[in-house]
C-alpha cells in the first residue's frame, strides 16, 4: 500500500477529533474548535509511515453527512467521489469515529464505505467512553464494518503508530456484504445502529457525569444567561485588567528605541521618518498586541473546553427569531474574532439565501482589529480611566450593540430574499467538557500574533510611511505646525473633506485618520498620532494617554472642544459599523460568489456607519447644548 498511497483524506463528524488527529499525524497547528464549522476548507499536511513512505494528508471538512446541499458537504463529497476539480480522489480515507456517540457517528462512515474507497476507522476518544461506562470491542465492530479499526486518543498521541501501520493495509468493503443495499438511507441507518449496539453495549442505568451536572445549570433556560453574560463581562474584564503591564514593556521598548535613534542620527527627514513615521506609528498600533493576544488566548479557551457550543446551543432559539438558524451563529461567533473565518465558516449553512445573510452581517461582530480604536476611545468616554468594570461593561455593550443591529438587518434582508429553497437543518452535539489543549491554544494564540505583527510590519507599516510623508510634503518655511500641516498632501486632503465629516463631529484630520484605515482598522490610531503631531513623554502613565490628552485638548476654530462626548461616541460608532476590511471585502466576493454583494455591503455598511454617527452626534449636541 505504501507505493500507491499518495493521497489520504481524514474525513469526520464535527467533534470527533478529527483535525486533532491531523495535527498528530502532521505536525501541523490547524486550529481546534469544539462546534460545526471551525474546519470549512481542506488542509493539507504530509506524514512518514512506519516503513517511511510519505503521504500526503488532507483534512477534510466535518460534517454530519454526504448527503446534504451546504458547500462542506459538496467538498466532502466531490473528494471522496473523485469530482473535486483541484484535488484528486484519495487513495484512502481515514473515518474518524467518536468513540461515545457510535450511534451518530457510524452513519457518515457507512456513506463512505459505500463509495467502496480503501476506509480505515480511527475509533477516537476511547477514554471519554470508557469513563462513561462504554465497552467497546473494537475488533467485534471491524468484523462487522469489514475495514481495520484503530482505537486511539489523538489528543494524548494515543494509538498513532498503529494507525499508521493500518494505513498499509486497508480494503473496501462491498454494501451488499455487510448488510445494506448501496444506496438504501434507512437500511444503512439500521445497519449503523445495530453494529453500534454490538460493538459498543452501554451500561443500562444512564450516569450522571459531570457534563451532565455542569449542563443543568449552564444551559438552564434562565441560569443559563446569567452564566453566559457573565463568561464573556469576565472576558472583557480580564482582558482590560491583565494587559496593563505588558503594554507597558512595549511602551518602554518604543521610547527606548526612539531615543537611540535621536542620540545616533543627527536631525533631519530620515530620523523623522524613523521616530515619527516607522516606530511611532506601528509602534500605536503595536502596543494593543496585548489584548489581542488576550482575546484570542480566551476564547481558544472556552472553545477547548467545549463551553462554545453550549453558546451556540443557547443562541439557537434566539436566532430562529431573527430569520436564521443555529449554524448562523456558529459563523458569526467566529467572525468576532476575524470576519474572514466567520466568512468562510457559512459554508456549513445548507440554505444559499441563509448563507448570503449571514456573510453580509458577520462584518458587524466587533473583531480584534477594532480594538486598537475602541481602546483609544472608550477611555475618552470614561473620563479618561482605563481598566476596571465600567470599561469591561462598556466594551460588553459595544459587541451587544453590533450583533442585535446584525441581527435586526439580517432579519429585514431575510423577509426580502424569500424564502429558503433548501430547509436549513441545526445538529449540534455537545462534546463532554474537557481539559484544554494547552498546545493548540498557545499555538494559536502565537499564529494570530504573529499574524498581527506581520500586518504591522506590512501594510500598517506602508500606511505609515505614506502617512509621514504626506504629512511632511511639500514643506513650508514657518513656525506655526497648523500651517506647516495646511501646507501639505494631508492638509489640503483634510481641508477638502472636511465639510463632508463636520456634521459628523470630525474634523479633517480625523476624516483622513478614517479614509487610511479602510485598508486596515488598525492604522486608525497610529494616523492620529501622526495626523495630531502628538509628541513622545518619557513617563510611560503620561505616554500611555497621551493621544487621549491631546485630542481632549484640541479646539475648533471658535475655540470650542473638538472632542466632545457626542463627537467621540459618533466616531466610536462609526467603527462600530463601518466595513473598514479590503480582505474582508475579497473574501466576501469569493464566497458569495459576486462583487456585486461585497460592493453593495462595503458600501450599505460604509453609509449606515456614517448616517448613525451623524445621527449620535446630532442628537447629542443638542441635548448637550
Amino acid at each position: 500500500m505504501e507505493d500507491s498511497t499518495d493521497l489520504v483524506a481524514l474525513a469526520g463528524n464535527p467533534n470527533s477529533g478529527k483535525t486533532t488527529l491531523f495535527n498528530a499525524l502532521t505536525g501541523s497547528a490547524a486550529k481546534v474548535g469544539n462546534y460545526a464549522g471551525v474546519t470549512v476548507d481542506i488542509k493539507r499536511g504530509e506524514t512518514r509511515t512506519p516503513h517511511g513512505a510519505v503521504l500526503e494528508i488532507i483534512d477534510l471538512p466535518g460534517t454530519y453527512s454526504l448527503e446534504g446541499g451546504s458547500p462542506d458537504q459538496q467538498i466532502a463529497r466531490e473528494v471522496l467521489s473523485g469530482k473535486h476539480d483541484r484535488v484528486p480522489r484519495p487513495s484512502l480515507v481515514i473515518c474518524v469515529l467518536d468513540a461515545s456517540n457510535l450511534e451518530r457517528h457510524l452513519q457518515l462512515a457507512l456513506e463512505v464505505i459505500e463509495l467502496e474507497i480503501p476506509i480505515v476507522i480511527a475509533l477516537n476518544m476511547v477514554d471519554l467512553a470508557e469513563k462513561t461506562g462504554i465497552r467497546l470491542d473494537p475488533v467485534k465492530l471491524a468484523e462487522e464494518l469489514g475495514v481495520p479499526v484503530v482505537p486511539m486518543q489523538a489528543d494524548k498521541g494515543k494509538g498513532i503508530v498503529e494507525l499508521k501501520q493500518a494505513m498499509r493495509h486497508p480494503f473496501p468493503a462491498a454494501p451488499d456484504e455487510i448488510g445494506w443495499e448501496k444506496g438504501d438511507a434507512e437500511s444503512r441507518r439500521a445497519f449503523g445502529l445495530s453494529t453500534s449496539d454490538l460493538s459498543a453495549r452501554r451500561p443500562t442505568a444512564h450516569t450522571s457525569t459531570l457534563s451532565d451536572k455542569l449542563d443543568r445549570v449552564l444551559l438552564h433556560p434562565v441560569w443559563g444567561w446569567f452564566f453566559f453574560i457573565g463568561i464573556f463581562f469576565a472576558l472583557f474584564w480580564s482582558i482590560f485588567s491583565w494587559a496593563g503591564i505588558p503594554m507597558g514593556w512595549i511602551e518602554s521598548a518604543q521610547e527606548f528605541l526612539i531615543g537611540k535613534v535621536e542620540g545616533l542620527m543627527s536631525e533631519g527627514d530620515f530620523r523623522d521618518l524613523i521616530t515619527q513615521g516607522i516606530l511611532g506609528g506601528v509602534g500605536a498600533v503595536v502596543i494593543f498586541l496585548p489584548q489581542i493576544l488576550m482575546l484570542f488566548f480566551f476564547i481558544g479557551l472556552l472553545e477547548s473546553s467545549g463551553y462554545m457550543s453550549r453558546a451556540a446551543f443557547l443562541m439557537d432559539g434566539f436566532m430562529a427569531k431573527v430569520g436564521l438558524s443555529g449554524k448562523a451563529f456558529l459563523p458569526l461567533l467566529s467572525s468576532f474574532a476575524c470576519a474572514i473565518p466567520g466568512v468562510m465558516a457559512t459554508r456549513t449553512i445548507d440554505s444559499a439565501k441563509e448563507r448570503l445573510v449571514t456573510i453580509f452581517v458577520a462584518p458587524w461582530m466587533s473583531c480584534s482589529a477594532r480594538l486598537p480604536v475602541y481602546l483609544l476611545l472608550v477611555p475618552m468616554l470614561l473620563g479618561g480611566r482605563e481598566g476596571g468594570a465600567k470599561q469591561a461593561l462598556f466594551f460588553l455593550g459595544i459587541y451587544v450593540l453590533g450583533t442585535l443591529t446584525a441581527f435586526a438587518v439580517a432579519r429585514i434582508l431575510r423577509g426580502r430574499l424569500g424564502p429558503d429553497e433548501v430547509e436549513s437543518h441545526f445538529m449540534l452535539e455537545l462534546p463532554p467538557y474537557r481539559l484544554p489543549q494547552w498546545n493548540y491554544i498557545f499555538r494559536h494564540v502565537l499564529d494570530r500574533g504573529w499574524a498581527f505583527l506581520r500586518k504591522a510590519g506590512t501594510t500598517i507599516l506602508g500606511i505609515m510611511i505614506l502617512l509621514w510623508a504626506a504629512t511632511t510634503y511639500p514643506k513650508l518655511d514657518s513656525e506655526d505646525p497648523g500651517e506647516v500641516l495646511s501646507h501639505t498632501i494631508v492638509g489640503r486632503i483634510s481641508d477638502t473633506i472636511e465639510p463632508l465629516v463636520k456634521p459628523m463631529g470630525f474634523d479633517g484630520r480625523t476624516g483622513t485618520a478614517i479614509l487610511t484605515s479602510f485598508a486596515a482598522r488598525e492604522v486608525f490610531v497610529g494616523s492620529m498620532a501622526q495626523l495630531f503631531q502628538i509628541e513622545e513623554s518619557d513617563d510611560e502613565d503620561e505616554t500611555r494617554g497621551r493621544i487621549r490628552d491631546r485630542l481632549a485638548a484640541e479646539t475648533w476654530a471658535d475655540g470650542k472642544p473638538m472632542f466632545t462626548m457626542p463627537a467621540v461616541l459618533a466616531l466610536l460608532i462609526f467603527y462600530i459599523y463601518a466595513l473598514q476590511c479590503l480582505p474582508t471585502s475579497a473574501v466576501v466576493a469569493r464566497e458569495a460568489g459576486s462583487w456585486k454583494w461585497a460592493v453593495g455591503q462595503f458600501v450599505f455598511m460604509t453609509v449606515f456607519a456614517a448616517v448613525a454617527a451623524l445621527l449620535v452626534y446630532q442628537v447629542g449636541t443638542f441635548f448637550s447644548s
